[in-house]
């Protein structure tokens, strides 16, 4: 099988995961008795370990040349979890099992973005149509699961999740190995290029990319359920999102050619402002709300995808898994971590229009730092 069919693969059956994941785990979580603030702190778990845990798996995966070994873990550490989980008591047991779960996977994913950026070899605007496959997966199981949630129990939500992790680690066995050899004084440029005002302006800007998301990601499908949305409609919603993602992926090798990852990166902030404070203010107005999914093409794709391409460039071949991982820990990791629990705080204090107008003040302050991208035209 083609190396691009095999990355493809593994983003289909590893997104089809998180299709199910992200948009409904909140619901089992309050199913199982859990209150909000109690959510909103497992849900930031992931994030929590995703501060020092990838830095970690990308040491060790560099180190030893074991990038695809480290993802087999990752993919077997969330089956493993998911087996686990229904056998959890009460709010400290579910939590032990998603914070153990998160150290032991939270490597795999960066790493995949470092053996799919090396296998094409530095024509990073062929990433979107490799990437795509995974919005394909999400959508797959987001309508699927949504679908089924109006019928049937919540409960069995970790048995789909533990299927389709299952899914995931097959098709990781059939990733490249990737990884070149170490090379020498790898550390020291490391360390240069993380004193770079460039390189400091990306890590937080997409840290308060990520803080921006936390609300989205804890309470998203709860607003739209209080507000009377149905299961398949809430389900439909994120579907709409990712189809927007997928038309960005599509048009990613013209989008890098025609424009600088600093304007690309801005550009997408300022449409997360616009997109958070619609959902905060006026969900229920569907028309609008379907306007604002459909943002989801630049608050993640187009964001995402820059994101993953500057860290790349910046970042030597010797120190490409750290570099990855750096941006993991440091943005999606601490900044999600950040943004679930901010979320949790505006959803206890005022609802979802306080959860979502902090997500759109957050986006707005990473659109500045991303201006010292521009200042180095980068």
């Amino acid at each position: 099988m083609p190396v691009a069919a095999r990355l493809s693969l593994f983003y289909f059956a590893y997104f089809a995961f998180v299709g199910a994941f992200v948009p409904y785990f909140p619901l089992y979580l309050a199913d199982r008795g859990l209150q909000a603030e109690q959510v909103a702190m497992v849900v930031a778990l992931p994030q929590l370990t995703r501060i020092f845990a990838p830095g970690f798996w990308g040491w060790l995966a560099d180190r030893w040349r074991a990038r695809r070994a480290v993802v087999v873990l990752s993919c077997a550490a969330l089956a493993g979890s998911f087996a686990a989980l229904p056998l959890a008591p009460g709010f400290a047991g579910i939590a032990l099992v998603v914070a153990l779960m998160s150290v032991l996977s939270a490597g795999g994913l960066p790493l995949v973005e470092t053996i799919t950026l090396s296998a094409l070899a530095g024509r990073s605007g062929h990433y979107g149509p490799i990437r795509l496959w995974g919005s394909v997966g999400f959508i797959a199981t987001v309508l699927v699961v949504g679908a089924w949630l109006d019928v049937g129990p919540v409960r069995m939500l970790p048995a789909v999740l533990l299927g389709l992790s299952l899914a995931a680690l097959v098709a990781s066995l059939a990733l490249p190995v990737g990884g070149p050899a170490n090379a020498p004084h790898a550390r020291e440029a490391g360390g240069k290029i993380l004193a770079a005002t460039a390189v400091r302006a990306l890590i937080g800007a997409g840290f308060c990319m990520a803080v921006a998301h936390g609300a989205l990601y804890a309470f998203f499908t709860l607003h739209l359920e209080k507000l009377g949305y149905s299961g398949k409609a809430i389900g439909a919603l994120w579907t709409l999102g990712v189809l927007a993602e997928i038309l960005v992926f599509l048009c990613l090798p013209a989008l890098f050619r025609r424009y600088s990852l600093s304007g690309i990166l801005q550009a997408s902030l300022l449409a997360a402002v616009l997109r958070f404070l619609v959902i905060g203010w006026a969900a229920e107005y569907l028309p609008v709300l379907v306007l604002a999914q459909l943002l989801h093409a630049a608050t993640f794709g187009a964001y995402h995808s820059a994101s993953v391409a500057a860290v790349h460039r910046l970042f030597p071949p010797s120190a490409q898994a750290r570099g990855q991982a750096l941006f993991s820990s440091l943005s999606y990791g601490a900044g999600g971590a950040a943004g679930a629990l901010l979320a949790g705080w505006g959803w206890a204090w005022g609802g979802a229009t306080a959860a979502f107008s902090l997500s759109a003040a957050a986006a707005l302050a990473g659109a500045v730092l991303v201006s010292w991208l521009k200042n180095a035209r980068f």
